[in-house]
């Protein structure tokens, strides 16, 4: 994958994730900046989401811990997991909000 098509891929993900905030019933917040997006939760506490260029990852960090993502078969998978990346963010969201928030892929 070449940087251009990785930046589209990670664009299109920080856009969904804004577009679903937007929408959601729980009172979420975020801030986008320079291939970073923070979703802030009712709490205060956030999960952080940048982008890492030179490893074509994105990396997450909650409240308990981070993630680093890659693109394997069109799918965004925890190198260390093995967790996909929706299911991960709204399991990860969910558990930060301690209420229940779903995020899907468009």
């Amino acid at each position: 994958m070449t940087d251009h098509e990785y930046h589209e891929l990670v664009d299109a993900v920080m856009l969904t994730l804004e577009e679903q905030i937007e929408e959601s019933e729980v009172d979420l917040d975020f801030e986008s900046a320079a291939g970073i997006l923070e979703i802030i939760f009712p709490n205060q506490t956030k999960i952080i989401l940048n982008k890492q260029t030179p490893l074509h990852q994105i990396w997450v960090a909650t409240k308990f811990n981070g993630h680093h993502f890659e693109l394997r078969d069109g799918v965004w998978i925890d190198n260390r997991s093995g967790a996909e990346f929706w299911q991960f963010m709204s399991e990860a969201s969910s558990r930060q909000a301690d209420a229940t928030i779903k995020w899907v892929a468009n």
